[in-house]
């Protein structure tokens, strides 16, 4: 093979190609659906130029095999925060379910925004750098690369986060709810968070009285971790308590469930109660005096016990 006769693939300056944005380059791509289609794996069958949506006008509007509207905006620069606008803008002035951003150097922040959106919105979005390349004296050839563009993933990404803030933000509220009880004295002082548990000192170090919640269950318990490197001291702790098991559950009023944990750092003892954070709303204030209820008990049960614990040092 003759390598000499291998040409070197030229960038060139996208003023050269298309001198005006609007005139040149767009009126180009309405004229060459099949770059568009090609580059994205879209199927475009019509453009329509300068499409009013309020007092503004849409580079670009089509319509692809479903019918459904795409709208495009397009920018011979760096990508920058007023094209981004326009683009959410459109999208919604226009109830399209996909937009394209056509730009010469798209920005990180940008990038991010965009995959943002893919993630957080039902929409799809396309981040599209366009170059304009040839091979020694041959004509001018576009170049499109999608930067950033849907997919399953990163819509379940979006879904997933969707989820975990969500989880987030009722447990919060959970948390404020239960912690302005009357009877939920022992944790009054505590400020609400997001997790799945929420704690205060039993009195003695690495003995929490925890109150925990999920979607569908909550409980008061006692939990034993004194720290890295402490299994033994906390079994051992554990194993004091468990000795005084029926004196405990009596004097609590009930079975509890008595969790060593063999294998695992921490111990606990539990008492739980049926419903969560995903039970019907009107039903919270009983699982939650329950809660708080059983945590008083625990408590009760508990303190002539945990005062005479050999904890060591």
């Amino acid at each position: 093979m003759d390598y000499q006769v291998i040409g070197r693939l030229e960038r060139v300056a996208l003023r050269e190609v298309w001198k005006h944005e609007a005139y040149d380059f767009t009126q180009w791509l309405q004229q060459n659906i099949d770059v568009l289609n090609d580059a994205m794996d879209l199927n475009l069958v019509s453009l329509e130029r300068e499409r009013a949506a309020g007092s503004f006008s849409i580079d670009l509007v089509g319509e692809d095999e479903f019918g459904a509207t795409i709208i495009i905006e397009n920018q011979l620069e760096k990508s920058n925060h007023d094209h981004l606008g326009k683009v959410i803008t459109y999208l919604t002035a226009m109830a399209a379910k996909t937009a394209v951003w056509i730009v010469s150097e798209p920005r990180p922040e940008h990038v991010a925004a965009i995959t943002w959106l893919n993630e957080a919105s039902s929409a799809n979005f396309y981040l599209v750098k366009v170059e304009a390349v040839r091979i020694g004296a041959s004509p001018a050839a576009p170049l499109l690369t999608v930067i950033v563009g849907p997919s399953e993933e990163t819509k379940d990404i979006g879904r997933t986060k969707k989820e975990i803030a969500e989880r987030h933000n009722i447990r919060h509220d959970w948390w404020s709810r239960l912690l302005a009880l009357p009877e939920a004295k022992l944790h009054a002082h505590l400020t609400p968070n997001q997790s799945t548990w929420i704690a205060a000192s039993s009195g003695v170090r690495g003995l929490s009285l925890n109150y925990v919640v999920t979607q569908d269950n909550a409980g008061a318990e006692l939990f034993i971790y004194r720290g890295k490197g402490s299994e033994a001291a906390n079994k051992a702790i554990f194993d004091q308590l468990a000795a005084r098991k029926s004196e405990i559950e009596t004097s609590f009023g009930g079975p509890l469930n008595w969790e060593r944990l063999d294998g695992k750092h921490g111990s606990r003892i539990r008492a739980n109660i049926v419903g969560g954070y995903r039970s019907p709303d009107e039903d919270w204030q009983s699982i939650q005096k329950a809660q708080a209820d059983a945590m008083n008990r625990l408590n009760t049960a508990l303190q002539p016990y945990i005062k005479k614990l050999n904890v060591g040092t």
